[in-house]
């Protein structure tokens, strides 16, 4: 059955439910990934599967997968780590503690605490429930401007991923209705109204963010909030 799933090949756009495995390297062992002799070349980077680090800190960081075993993965950072460093890495609705173990050039190899099923992973289901993953969702907060028809919206982000962002307040009305959202310091950005709860809504986008776009917006804001905390102890003094 594992074997079926290496060999089969998938044609999907990056950033959809399922995105493309061609391009990471799936290794069946329990040892985590050693560093590559060489970077992973741009044309095929796009294809990489991306996932979400928590650090012990608050931040979160997106990563591409550019090797995977049951014991840990070795990924192109966005932003530095430590080695030693706790975090929490969620790849395909699965959120899966591991330690930072090796650092270079810009990637880093992560061990999980504990093996994982890796024909799970291929199959790109969630354990026991069979749901497809989606692009990870970073949790922010901050303003965007909503534009639905002719009536403009000051909305919170709750949170954002490359494929769609989940909003506050907005009427029910607005369930199916084609919008074009602008977040602070991001291009604006089209897409549909797909579900609507409490005031909240959720977005998906007609074009998925790409990946340096959204990790440079987010790294923009990690250090924005840190320069805000220095200052704001600096004042404490």
């Amino acid at each position: 059955m594992l074997g079926a799933f290496i060999g089969k090949k998938r044609a999907r756009p990056f950033g959809q439910d399922n995105i493309a495995f061609d391009s990471t390297i799936f290794t069946l062992s329990t040892e985590v990934p050693r560093p590559l002799e060489k970077r992973v070349d741009e044309r095929v980077m796009p294809m990489l599967r991306v996932a979400k680090v928590d650090t012990g800190n608050g931040q979160q960081l997106l990563v591409r997968v550019r090797n995977l075993s049951a014991g840990g993965l070795g990924a192109e950072l966005s932003q530095q780590l430590e080695v030693g460093e706790q975090v929490q890495i969620e790849l395909n609705s699965q959120k899966i503690p591991a330690t930072v173990v090796w650092l270079r050039d810009g990637t880093a190899g992560f061990k999980f605490e504990r093996n994982i099923d890796l024909g799970e992973m291929l199959a790109g289901r969630k354990p026991r429930h069979g749901f497809r993953p989606r692009p990870p969702r970073l949790k922010v907060d901050c303003k965007a401007n909503l534009k639905i028809g002719s009536t403009y919206y000051t909305v919170g982000v709750h949170d954002i991923s490359q494929g769609g962002i989940k909003v506050e307040p907005v009427d029910e009305y607005c369930l199916g209705k084609r919008v074009i959202i602008v977040v602070e310091s991001l291009k604006p950005i089209k897409g549909e109204v797909r579900w609507f709860s409490d005031r909240r809504a959720g977005i998906v986008f007609d074009k998925p963010l790409g990946f340096e776009e959204l990790a440079e917006w987010m790294g923009k804001r990690l250090e924005m909030a840190s320069l805000k905390a220095q200052s704001k102890a600096l004042k404490g003094l």
